[in-house]
């Protein structure tokens, strides 16, 4: 009798080739973009800023453990994926935010914008968003920067053209601004390391070129728009991308694989959205910086924007038979 042969191979569900990017690599990668930033926000900010970061960075990944914990699930901690959620937070706040507010925004940007949706890759909003929204709706007073307005001679222009007009920023200089001589969170002013680190996850293949281009274009867009039906009273379309957490938000906000559009178009259309809604929130809303509420809003739209599927090669196939071929 023959003896039946081993299996030599082992037929599972795919994908069956992986091109070697894992999710450990993903957030490394991310977190060694962000160091320039962190770097900037020290030299300009001071130890308050690396106060800031620390706690924040801390608390993100004690509150991801405990709800490891309490929902029985195997700890995710080594993907450095809560620490990147608290660093993210934490550059959206000024230097002068009290510890007990970094504590609720980080610990809910986690229980509320992660693990209360599954974790990690199930969260249909920018968990990072989550809490900073929370903190700026609930202490409004505290997450502005008029605290840190009071030790620092840098200028806010978003809160100046917002409250004083287009005149007050005209002394303003894009160079500047590039180099993050402007009031606002942590790490989202500071404009020039934040297009390097985009660039290298660019060049890393960690994040796609059309949701950045996509939001890019918007803002610029809708700011031109406006700018053309009143230059005296509307900025410059510059001074928007330049000003605030624009590009940081193009970068590192918007493309969360979790939360945004997989394909091209969808991809495109999101990061469209998203920019246009920054200048509308801007120009029409209560806030200085609408970058957070735009990209929130626009993660929505990612379930209905991922309903379009490119059209498939040759057009679709009829299996129906014909009289002639029965």
């Amino acid at each position: 009798m023959l003896k039946p042969l081993a299996p030599i191979l082992t037929v599972a569900s795919p994908p069956h080739i992986h091109c070697g990017r894992t999710i450990h690599r993903y957030m490394l990668d991310t977190l060694l973009a962000l160091c320039p930033a962190v770097i900037m926000a020290v030299v300009i900010f001071g130890m308050n800023a690396l106060r800031v970061m620390a706690l924040s960075c801390a608390v993100a990944v004690v509150t991801d453990v405990l709800c490891s914990h309490l929902m029985k699930r195997e700890q995710a901690v080594n993907d450095w994926s809560s620490l990147l959620t608290g660093l993210l937070f934490a550059f959206l706040l000024p230097a002068s935010t009290p510890w007990w507010l970094v504590l609720i925004g980080s610990s809910a940007s986690i229980f509320l914008g992660k693990m209360i949706f599954g974790g990690l890759g199930s969260t249909p909003l920018c968990a990072p968003l989550v809490g900073w929204t929370l903190c700026r709706i609930s202490w409004g007073d505290i997450m502005d920067t008029n605290a840190t307005m009071l030790h620092s001679q840098l200028p806010a222009p978003l809160q100046q053209l917002k409250f004083f007009g287009l005149e007050s920023i005209r002394s303003i200089e894009y160079s500047s601004l590039a180099l993050g001589k402007q009031l606002g969170g942590l790490g989202e002013v500071h404009i020039l390391v934040m297009v390097l680190g985009g660039l290298f996850l660019l060049f890393r293949r960690h994040i796609r070129w059309s949701i950045p281009t996509g939001f890019i274009l918007g803002l610029l867009l809708t700011a031109w728009i406006y700018f053309l039906i009143d230059p005296t009273t509307y900025a410059p379309p510059f001074f928007h991308l330049m000003a605030g957490g624009a590009l940081f938000g193009a970068f590192f906000l918007a493309t969360d694989p979790a939360s945004s559009p997989i394909g091209t178009i969808p991809s495109l259309l999101f990061g469209f959205m998203a920019g246009a809604m920054v200048i509308i929130i801007r120009v029409y809303g209560i806030y200085p910086d609408g970058v957070p509420f735009a990209i929130l809003l626009a993660n929505l739209f990612t379930p209905l924007l991922d309903r379009i599927r490119p059209k498939p090669f040759g057009g679709p196939y009829s299996f129906e038979t014909t009289e002639d071929s029965a």
